[in-house]
């Protein structure tokens, strides 16, 4: 291993952060945006995942799979200079933190009045051309996803591009919702809509292989150019 190859980039604080950081893994310089900071708590190594945190920070991929690399060769420890602990689980613990941030934002969409629950009124979203978002349970079978794009395909805004969230089970949008037996929202237009929608790319991202690209689907206006993601 060369010195540079050993060389590990971290920060001083979360105020000394630029545009960019080195991934201590990958060795490829990407946005923050694309890394998560790492830093050295009471109780062993924490994500700061909004990059507020203070103390040294270490940088990696957002991706499950290099911080299980960054875990096994023993990297934290290396770059944040101190016999920190570091949780068996990292890469299970950062996933729960995304859900968690995502589901979050989800619950502010509602409360903002920017989520419509159940397929009714999802239909009628539709058909006034507010939405933004489909947020389809992992649970939901094929007929409800399907009926739902043929109704934005017959809308009068059907050459609109829609997000499909497919990720969380219903007993999760039951909890961030306040609803009971969710299976199929939409998202409408506005910025607690597009926060969630940032969160839930943010999660993706971290979910998906380096080389398996964006898991983001959206769907237009003809059939010829709809596409449908199943999330594993």
């Amino acid at each position: 291993m060369t010195e540079l190859d050993d060389h590990i980039d971290t920060d001083a604080g979360p105020h000394r952060t630029g545009p960019q950081r080195l991934c201590a893994v990958t060795r490829t310089v990407k946005p923050v945006d694309e890394l998560i900071r790492f830093v050295a708590g009471p109780d062993g190594v924490v994500p700061d995942l909004r990059r507020k945190l203070p103390g040294r920070g270490i940088w990696i991929s957002a991706r499950r799979q290099v911080v299980a690399e960054a875990l096994k060769r023993g990297i934290f420890r290396r770059g944040l200079k101190a016999d920190v602990k570091v949780p068996s689980d990292l890469p299970a613990m950062v996933e729960r933190l995304l859900v968690r941030a995502a589901l979050g934002g989800l619950s502010i969409a509602y409360k903002a009045g920017q989520v419509a629950v159940g397929f009714a009124k999802v239909e009628n979203a539709i058909e006034q051309g507010a939405v933004v978002g489909l947020i389809h349970a992992a649970e939901a079978g094929h007929d409800g996803p399907r009926k739902l794009a043929a109704a934005l395909n017959r809308s009068r805004f059907g050459d609109q591009k829609v997000t499909i969230v497919r990720g969380f089970t219903s007993a999760e949008l039951d909890l961030a919702l306040g609803r009971a037996n969710v299976v199929h929202a939409a998202l409408l237009a506005g910025r607690a809509s597009e926060t969630f929608l940032a969160r839930w790319q943010d999660l993706e991202h971290f979910r998906t292989a380096e080389n398996d690209g964006d898991r983001r689907v959206e769907i237009a206006g003809s059939p010829a150019a709809m596409t449908e993601l199943e999330l594993g």
